[in-house]
């Protein structure tokens, strides 16, 4: 598991057309602990090395685990902030969880790029009832079951064994729970990938910063995006196609045309308010400037009034 150590931006500056409530000059020296989601792991990483250039009196370790570690790690203070890619439950709330999204994401189904059957999946796509048939009723066994003809190829399911916000997402999709989904279990976002790109008749689900790759913006190689036959007409129309890049994928997001879920908000989750005036300002600076690196790393930004809405969290 990667562990970064870096540096955090002290004061909080205005972005996107509105203001810090709390303007600080300066970050008092301190550390800063986050764990939690691999959906939130890369642009953490990212806002991380552009804090260490700025504030060099504060630390951040920055650990990825599931969602599930991410929020039991913050409601038992072993951390600052869980990084939490799903909806947080009444009861963690009961526990003290706070809840601040910081930008949004989408999970997408995947097989791998030498499935035999890639050229009917690509055209014809998948409905959510086929993806149901798939991973809860398990009434689909075969590639057959679920694009037609007489191949008895089966479909290999895999999912996720960590508490995950992928899988309570995906499964969210299919009107379910993650403890419903059917498949092989294997341990995070880099695993399932994995696992998926090793089986020619694989099908999993991954975060769209773990689906393509970040370099040429295409599916991560040995993958391919599975299609959602949005309408259930049989076929993919022009208005559904767009798993071509990740450009093309979070403008559909951004603008709608990809369901929600699977698409979601991503969250930073505390015990109460930030006890550390480090993290308050961290979590300041990530609603505010730290709004302009999430495109370039393939998220989507959240509302104004949203991140406005987080901001007076934090008064």
């Amino acid at each position: 598991m990667k562990k970064i150590i870096i540096l955090i931006l002290g004061a909080a500056v205005a972005f996107g057309g509105f203001a810090c409530s709390k303007t600080q000059t300066a970050v008092p020296k301190g550390r800063v602990s986050i764990s939690g989601a691999w959906a939130l792991y890369p642009i953490v990483v990212k806002w991380a090395e552009e804090f260490q250039k700025l504030n060099p009196q504060v630390k951040i370790d920055v650990q990825a685990g599931g969602a599930g570690k991410g929020i039991a790690d913050a409601l038992a203070g072993m951390v600052d902030f869980g990084m939490v890619s799903r909806e947080v439950h009444p009861a963690e709330i009961e526990k003290g969880a706070m809840a601040i999204a910081v930008t949004k994401d989408a999970v997408v189904p995947m097989i791998n790029a030498k499935n035999p059957f890639i050229k009917t999946l690509l055209e014809k796509g998948l409905t959510q009832k086929a993806f149901v048939a798939i991973w809860i009723t398990k009434s689909a066994t075969a590639w057959a079951d679920v694009i037609g003809g007489k191949a008895p190829a089966p479909i290999h399911v895999f999912t996720r064994s960590d508490a995950c916000g992928a899988s309570e997402t995906w499964a969210a999709f299919l009107g379910k729970r993650q403890e419903d989904l059917a498949g092989v279990a294997v341990y995070g976002d880099p695993g399932l990938a994995d696992a998926v790109r090793r089986d020619i008749l694989g099908i999993g689900y991954n975060n769209v910063n773990f689906a393509y790759d970040p370099k040429t913006l295409v599916p991560v190689e040995g993958l391919a995006a599975v299609p959602i036959d949005l309408n259930g007409n049989g076929t993919i129309d022009p208005a559904e196609r767009f798993y071509g890049t990740r450009d093309d994928l979070t403008k559909a997001i951004a603008d709608g045309r990809y369901p929600s879920p699977p698409a979601r908000d991503l969250y930073f989750v505390s015990k109460g308010l930030p006890a550390k005036p480090a993290a308050a300002a961290f979590l300041r600076w990530i609603l505010t400037e730290g709004q302009k690196y999430v495109p370039e790393t393939g998220y989507i930004r959240l509302s104004e009034e949203k991140l406005k809405a987080g901001l007076e969290k934090l008064k």
